[in-house]
């Protein structure tokens, strides 16, 4: 996983402020999983304040021509990441596609929508990683209908290990704007959580699928 620290620290600070991310360790969240989270992130968020999101979009532009090479598209993955995927398209002035969590049921039966070609260098922008299956999935697609992945960026990660096996064994790259260890020591910092909040928080990173409340 690749990040650089200011601008993981300044994201999760925005993100904080926004309530994009929000942490309850005493009343946690029930994902679509099943898994019980002190944690929630919600980045599709960002869309609504104007001068975050073009700080998103910016470093975004920046930092995946830095670390990739300027790609020939930027592909999003649905629906979390297309607003932001656009945008990033737009200020790289490249042409844009996004991927469906599976194919179209009528129609032209599409999972890519938008024009691509075989052969061109793709960049996959995504919201956030958990353990990175869905992500991957899209990466598939791509590569099904003839993609060459460079990288994926992405707004947030919760850095599981589950996760960096799963881009390792796919062979793609990971750039993200923030991610969870920035995230807590900024929110202990700043005091949205206490330290014992941290511990929970810290533990359920450590064991997400099998982490059960305090008592």
């Amino acid at each position: 996983m690749i990040f650089n620290k200011d601008t993981a620290e300044k994201t999760a600070e925005l993100l904080l402020q926004i309530n994009a991310i929000k942490l309850n360790p005493k009343n946690p969240f029930t994902w679509a999983s099943g898994w019980n989270s002190p944690i929630y992130c919600d980045n599709r968020l960002i869309l609504s304040f104007p001068a975050i999101r073009n700080y998103v979009r910016d470093e975004f532009s920046k930092n995946i021509e830095k670390q990739f090479g300027k790609p020939d598209v930027i592909a999003g993955v649905a629906t979390g990441a297309i607003g932001i995927g656009i945008l990033v398209a737009e200020s790289l002035g490249l042409p844009f596609v996004y991927v469906r969590p599976e194919t179209k049921k009528h129609g032209r039966m599409n999972q890519v929508e938008g024009f691509l070609q075989r052969g061109q260098n793709v960049i996959v922008v995504e919201d956030l990683i958990s353990t990175g299956n869905s992500s991957l999935l899209a990466v598939e697609a791509l590569r099904e209908a003839g993609a060459n992945i460079k990288g994926m960026a992405a707004i947030f990660t919760y850095g599981f290990d589950v996760a960096q096996e799963n881009f390792a064994a796919a062979n793609i790259d990971l750039y993200t704007l923030s991610n969870y260890q920035n995230l807590l020591n900024l929110a202990v910092a700043k005091k949205y959580i206490t330290e014992p909040e941290e511990e929970i928080l810290r533990e359920w990173n450590r064991n997400p699928s099998t982490w059960n409340v305090p008592v």
